[in-house]
């Protein structure tokens, strides 16, 4: 775990999570995506690995693996074949999540949940967890990672100032960098593709951690440097 001293005296307030690799393992929705590909899990797992290396969009390794490939005709073609993946299920979330939850609201903390999803992910985060006080997607909002309006959009729904919030999540590129050049605590947890081949010899500015039973403690830890 790293930490750093952010801001001038200004304790963090709201934590707001990514979701996919950070709340949730995309391994089954992403296998499940080879399946539909017709190619084994191991040939489209190294492919998206590489793209991710070279800085790529994630839809370039579908190209490579399909040509053809028109993100939004496939996902209606799976929805009209009743293999829609774009709500997950609440045994993708990480094991760790749940007890974060609740150590950061016991720690007095607001907690959201924001990330580059489906409007119709918003609904399925609201019965997750009864800790979330904001949920918001970047389909719902018009606005995407790693666009600054959608960090400050974070901020007017939770009536806060960016320097009060704590943005986590695996992407150095998506979530990381964006959130702390928009003035928040940026919290680089280390899992994922993402966050592995990204964060190679890299964990960014502000905080970073290995897994979330390490968030509480370190934002605890964080907030009382504020204060010295």
């Amino acid at each position: 775990m790293k930490l750093e001293s952010h801001g001038m005296g200004t304790e963090v307030r709201a934590v707001v999570f990514d979701v996919g690799e950070t709340l949730i393992d995309e391994s089954r929705v992403w296998g499940r995506w080879a399946e539909w590909m017709g190619v084994s899990q191991l040939t489209f797992f190294s492919v998206l690995g590489a793209t991710i290396a070279r800085g790529q969009s994630q839809r370039h390794a579908f190209s490579l693996i399909k040509p053809e490939f028109r993100p939004w005709e496939e996902i209606e073609r799976r929805r009209q074949a009743g293999e829609d993946d774009r709500e997950p299920n609440e045994s993708d979330l990480y094991p760790d999540v749940v007890d974060c939850l609740t150590a950061l609201k016991a720690a007095g903390f607001v907690i959201g949940v924001a990330g580059n999803q489906f409007k119709e992910s918003e609904t399925w985060l609201s019965r997750v967890s009864p800790a979330f006080d904001m949920i918001g997607s970047s389909e719902g909002w018009g606005v995407h990672k790693p666009n600054a309006d959608f960090f400050e959009r974070v901020a007017k729904e939770l009536n806060l100032g960016v320097a009060e919030i704590a943005y986590v999540g695996d992407r150095l590129d998506n979530d990381v960098t964006p959130a702390h050049e928009a003035g928040m605590c940026a919290v680089f947890l280390r899992r994922g593709p993402w966050g592995h081949i990204l964060g190679d010899g890299d964990n960014g500015p502000g905080l970073s951690v290995g897994s979330l039973g390490e968030l509480t403690p370190a934002l605890v830890a964080h907030n009382a440097s504020q204060r010295a």
